[in-house]
């Protein structure tokens, strides 16, 4: 049996870090021009090539986005660009359009195609014809349920299915959506979406005989806000449909978002693979898994989107959810029971906080003293403005805490 990779996504180099440190096997990210990420992406070529050179080091992989709707223009571009990302030697080239891969072809003959999300691809006749013109996987559309993703696997077996397991999801299908470009001109199909179905909206009436039935809280109306996706209590029955890559959304996203999630993922998988769990065990081991997600992330409400062949769901009551506890700190170092870590967020002594290491084992502790990295002063608290601060704390012997570990704290009410 093929083993089961986890996919993380990348913004910098300092996520796909984040996201390796946290077991995942590996990271899709993308150059601006060409990707589905324009804003609050750092890569460029040179920082592909460091991030692949990490990756391969460590036995993980980095597969690259392409993933735009291509128009004349981009063309230009993209012989080198696929040229430069043949000689850095990434594992595969995310592609939706059958120009570019085409035009990939031509320059990169042997480079491993993934079908992007954006090509939406949902059905079994679909997926044998990418198979058939050398697509080494697809990337299913999230609007496809586990009957159907066990039917293409039938159908086409030898094909790599990848599927969605986390993050936002789109009011448009699949991502193919107007909203962005109609009103700030700024187009989600070529990757600088502003996200206009989050915002709050005011109903202004025109015609008094029409109806719509409208939820407004003080930040104004939110009517076309999709919940997140959250699959963790059903990655058993994503593998058995035929799915052999569970992907991650949020290249925007924070590291703290990425340490939490793959980590959670990675744990759910270890509890999948372990046989001397009974099915009771493992439910209440992964209800669990979905209460820390649900209670200690920001988030927009979850829903199981059209897996099981309901309606995704919309979060018409507002912006998102809130939580009681606060990424505050990313680890620099640790040396033998000194903790040095930079502060993202106002940390003070006295927090409860918690250190999330590998395979989302938690470390609690109630911070009693804190001291200054670079002046070894004593601080009563620290701030994550002006670049943040670098603070120290004792964990005592055997910790087990290591680089990119992350902490929170539980914010006073």
């Amino acid at each position: 049996m093929k083993k089961i990779e986890l996919l993380a996504p990348a913004g910098n180099i300092l996520k796909m870090k984040t996201a390796f440190a946290y077991d995942a096997d590996a990271v899709y990210l993308g150059i601006p021009d060409f990707s589905m990420r324009v804003r609050i992406n750092q890569f460029n070529m040179a920082e592909v090539k460091k991030a692949t050179e990490y990756a391969h080091e460590r036995k993980k992989k980095v597969y690259v986005t392409i993933n735009i709707v291509a128009h004349n223009k981009h063309f230009k571009k993209l012989p080198d660009h696929v040229k430069k990302l043949k000689e850095i030697g990434v594992d595969a080239l995310i592609v939706s359009d059958p120009g570019v891969m085409q035009a990939i072809r031509k320059v990169w003959p042997k480079a491993e195609i993934h079908l992007s999300t954006q090509a939406n691809c949902t059905n079994a006749e679909t997926a044998k014809f990418w198979y058939e013109q050398g697509v080494k996987r697809v990337v299913l559309g999230r609007e496809v349920t586990l009957d159907e993703i066990k039917e293409i696997h039938k159908a086409v077996p030898k094909l790599e299915l990848e599927y969605f397991i986390h993050g936002a999801m789109c009011m448009a299908y699949s991502g193919r959506c107007f909203l962005s470009k109609q009103i700030l001109d700024r187009s989600g199909n070529l990757g600088d979406c502003a996200q206009p179905c989050r915002w709050g909206y005011y109903m202004k009436t025109i015609n008094h005989d029409d109806e719509f039935e409208l939820v407004e809280e003080e930040h104004g109306s939110y009517i076309l806000n999709s919940k997140d996706l959250c699959l963790v209590k059903y990655l058993k029955e994503l593998i058995s449909a035929g799915v052999i890559s569970l992907k991650i959304e949020g290249r925007a996203k924070s590291v703290y978002y990425q340490a939490v999630v793959c980590s959670v993922y990675r744990k759910a998988m270890n509890l999948i693979s372990d046989k001397k769990l009974s099915k009771k065990e493992l439910d209440i081991e992964l209800d669990a898994l979905f209460k820390e997600l649900k209670t200690k992330l920001v988030h927009r409400g979850y829903t199981t989107g059209f897996l099981l062949k309901d309606k995704a769901e919309q979060n018409i009551t507002n912006a998102h959810t809130k939580s009681d506890w606060e990424f505050c700190g990313q680890v620099l170092k640790v040396k033998g029971n000194m903790l040095h870590f930079k502060v993202h967020n106002t940390i003070k002594v006295g927090d409860q906080v918690e250190i999330i290491k590998q395979n989302y084992d938690i470390m609690k502790i109630r911070l009693k003293e804190m001291w200054n990295a670079k002046t070894r002063d004593k601080m009563d608290e620290a701030h994550g403005g002006g670049g943040g601060q670098i603070a120290m704390i004792d964990l005592g012997d055997n910790h087990g805490v290591d680089e990119l570990a992350v902490l929170r704290r539980k914010m006073i009410k």
